[in-house]
């Protein structure tokens, strides 16, 4: 899972013109400080914004993030809800002193260094979720974006005409989309059943 997640970050980042790279090659050992950086990503053509950022970004914020240390977590059955947060303190080990001062050094000392989570979900509910963006603030995260955000990007830039047999990703939706598994705008990969009416009972015979 960790390998089709990073897979589909690079390949969303890149397709914003971001140029990445991954932070290590090797599978870190346990209790290593480093092993929850995955990218370090970096936008040549950053525009400067006029006011404050959001938390939650979508992909027209992209165009305002300079440079990002980006921690994956996919998780893609869970939702970060203040729950899991406050039972889940190996999120936000990235971010410590020692490992992240490396990273700011290895990366260059100009301009911003955004601290970017990738997530499966954040609740739906408001006050769950502000609950939520509150204690990833706390600890530090500068920004998050959300696994359904990226997919539906790429979904929506893929042609079905074109071949991308350079990326597994884009061609796997390439196939999906050429078949009417996807359509740009949606993620569902089958279409829901039509639901089955129910016979009707037949009216009582009152003749006679």
């Amino acid at each position: 899972m960790a390998a089709i997640s990073e897979m589909i970050v690079r390949e969303y980042f890149e397709q914003h013109g971001f140029l990445l790279r991954q932070y290590r090659k090797h599978v870190a050992p346990a209790g290593r400080e480093d092993q929850d950086l995955d990218f370090l990503a970096l936008n040549p053509n950053a525009q400067i914004r006029s006011g404050e950022p959001p938390f939650v970004l979508s992909s027209p914020d992209l165009a305002f993030l300079e440079r990002a240390v980006v921690v994956i977590r996919g998780w893609h059955t869970h939702v970060f809800s203040p729950a899991l947060l406050a039972k889940a303190p190996e999120l936000f080990r990235f971010i410590e002193n020692k490992a992240f001062q490396r990273v700011v050094r290895s990366f260059g000392k100009n301009g911003t260094l955004t601290k970017l989570l990738v997530v499966p979900a954040l609740p739906q509910e408001v006050q769950l979720r502000d609950q939520s963006i509150n204690i990833l603030r706390a600890k530090g995260i500068d920004a998050v974006i959300p696994f359904r955000t990226m997919l539906t990007d790429l979904v929506n830039q893929v042609e079905a005409s074109r071949n991308y047999q350079k990326s597994d990703v884009l061609q796997l939706i390439r196939i999906l989309k050429n078949y009417d598994f996807l359509k740009s705008g949606q993620l569902e990969l089958f279409k829901a059943k039509p639901k089955r009416l129910k016979p009707q009972k037949e009216p009582a015979d009152d003749s006679g």
